[in-house]
């Protein structure tokens, strides 16, 4: 029986083919492809299959496999990277199929950006959700080649890209009709590129950048809620932040007030801290933090902020709090294993009417904290932080869960 040759070609047609293909395509039988691809042909005096429908094409291509006649399918790029090879496997032995790979639009899009790609992550949001781009995005993935549809456009994925608020910053590269005369590449900000018009043949390429200065003066910013992409991140964990809204809440649980000391344990990039020495200019807050990395965002954060007022302490608690001056609030964030060391030290230091935040996102943490509590017969009251946030998607908006947080605020009466 023949074999069904499926090859693979790009938008300069039969130009870019070899001869020995364009001989087999003279010689099948049967030629079947988009009605792009059959046009680059138009001397094929066989019979032609027009790729709409799938299933009554691959009964026509059974019946001609039968019947001993030569077929040649038509596809773009690589039949194998999110191409028609996956179902004409399913459909199809594979013994009975020999696939003829073209340079694919992934491939020529890094190589006119001329960006290796060998750690890239591949995504196809045509006729699929934005999910899985999502998720690459909060993890700081890069690159990203995105293949898009009619309704996940360039300016779609922009869109939702911005709606995130993620503290990461990436190039958004339009690369159109790659490979054509009409070939076309662009480097956009996301908020440029939003409600762009493009060819549909496009690749889109996410590029990950280290941010060098805030995009709004920081005069612009809001004195409260701080948006997160306003901070440096993690690199490996750029989502590893407290999110704005979660901060407005903490803010609020510690009833700050002018003039205090606020230690700030587990402090992370600083946002929490920062978001307390903008709001209370006279009070003296010391960031809390083991990591070195974490340590060097804070300080980055503050200067590109402005901040004066936070002061970052590298170590780890509770042996790094015995020198700083008795707090009036205490924020722990993160303890490193030793939270009942922690709280029974800043219960022994806190200052009379003093209070006490403690944000959990596991209920084994959130449990030892409480039995802490009841056996020093400290007052506490529980707050659970459930919010979702509006997320573009194409033409339509969705809510996205933030994950749940609890907060505990602890005194003594």
């Amino acid at each position: 029986m023949n074999k069904i040759q499926v090859i693979g070609i790009g938008l300069d047609g039969a130009a870019g083919l070899p001869s020995t293909l364009l001989e087999q395509i003279q010689r099948a039988n049967l030629l079947v492809g988009s009605a792009r691809h059959l046009s680059y042909f138009p001397d094929y005096g066989g019979q032609q299959i027009v790729l709409g429908e799938l299933d009554p094409a691959i009964a026509q291509i059974q019946a001609a496999l039968e019947q001993g006649e030569k077929i040649v399918i038509l596809v773009s790029g690589d039949p194998l990277f999110f191409g028609l090879g996956r179902l004409l496997l399913e459909h199809f032995p594979p013994e009975l199929l020999t696939f003829h790979p073209h340079v694919s639009a992934v491939q020529l899009a890094f190589n006119r950006v001329k960006l290796p790609w060998q750690e890239a992550q591949m995504i196809s949001v045509h006729g699929r959700s934005l999910e899985v781009l999502s998720a690459a995005l909060q993890q700081g993935e890069s690159p990203i080649a995105v293949l898009t549809d009619s309704l996940n456009t360039p300016s779609a994925i922009a869109a939702h890209y911005l709606s995130l608020d993620l503290p990461i910053l990436y190039q958004f590269w339009v690369c159109e009709n790659l490979g054509s005369p009409e070939e076309r590449i662009q480097l956009f900000t996301p908020e440029l590129l939003v409600n762009q018009e493009f060819d549909p043949l496009n690749v889109l390429l996410l590029v990950r950048q280290t941010p060098t200065e805030l995009a709004l003066p920081v005069q612009q910013l809001p004195l409260l809620g701080l948006p997160d992409h306003v901070f440096l991140s993690f690199r490996d964990r750029p989502d590893l932040i407290i999110k704005r809204e979660i901060r407005l809440s903490i803010l609020g649980e510690l009833a700050l007030r002018p003039a205090q000391i606020v230690w700030d344990i587990g402090s992370g990039i600083g946002a929490v801290a920062i978001e307390i020495a903008r709001l209370c200019p006279t009070s003296q807050i010391y960031a809390i933090e083991k990591t070195s990395m974490g340590h060097h965002l804070i300080q980055k954060n503050c200067q590109q902020l402005y901040v004066r007022n936070v002061h970052p302490i590298e170590g780890a608690a509770p042996d790094i709090l015995h020198d700083l001056p008795a707090p009036h609030r205490v924020f722990i964030g993160g303890s490193g294993g030793q939270l009942s060391e922690i709280l029974t030290f800043s219960q022994n230091v806190l200052r009379p009417n003093g209070v006490i935040v403690l944000a959990f996102t596991t209920l084994e943490h959130l449990s030892l904290a409480l039995h802490h509590l009841q056996q020093s017969k400290w007052h506490y009251r529980l707050l659970q932080v459930n919010l979702s946030r509006s997320v573009a998607l194409s033409q339509y908006t969705r809510f996205a869960p933030l994950n749940p947080v609890t907060l505990v605020t602890a005194y003594r009466v």
